[in-house]
């Protein structure tokens, strides 16, 4: 199993192990004590799966008071998966990284807490699972508009298919300081 740091802190790219033979493959999602030993070791306490047609762009979504940390891997297809950084004070503020991430190349991303997070389907479709460090808060739930020139995400897909959300959302410096997550230094 190899963990890379993706570029911004706490960011990682996972390439699991793979277990391959005439009948398929076997792997591991995720093991606790391996992924604490690679750098993570939070607590997941949710689950999602979410099912996307070609061209659909999900994002930039984050939390705030229930702020959530994301294992993201790929079942089915193949996405181009974006984490920002978004933490007030961070020297890292406005920057981005993203990676593809499918079925073939089974390699997962893991975004903490502080972070927006956005994918685009970039095949017929996608079938994408994330565990989250804290569940899903109805009203505690923002978006940043995907083509924040600011943040300046070189997305693979420029027409993409938005939620109405997602196409009002604002720009990162739209938002006011007290809707975005505070930097505390290690």
């Amino acid at each position: 199993m190899n963990f890379t740091k993706a570029g911004l802190p706490g960011v990682f790219l996972i390439e699991p192990d793979v277990f391959a033979d005439t009948r398929g493959f076997f792997m591991e999602t995720y093991n606790r004590v391996r992924y604490a030993e690679g750098g993570i070791d939070p607590v997941f306490v949710q689950d999602n799966y979410s099912h996307s047609g070609n061209g659909v762009l999900r994002g930039l979504h984050y939390q705030l008071k229930n702020a959530q940390g994301k294992l993201v891997f790929v079942i089915t297809g193949e996405i181009f998966d974006i984490a920002v950084d978004i933490r007030i004070g961070s020297p890292n503020f406005g920057q981005w990284f993203g990676a593809c991430l499918s079925a073939e190349n089974r390699r997962q991303i893991f975004i903490p807490e502080g972070f927006a997070h956005g994918f685009v389907v970039l095949g017929k479709s996608a079938d994408v699972i994330y565990k989250c460090t804290d569940f899903y808060t109805p009203g505690d739930d923002y978006g940043i508009f995907w083509a924040d020139t600011t943040i300046d995400i070189d997305w693979p897909i420029k027409t993409p298919i938005l939620s109405d959300k997602d196409s009002k959302s604002p720009k990162l410096k739209e938002i006011p300081r007290e809707l975005l997550p505070v930097f505390h230094s290690a």
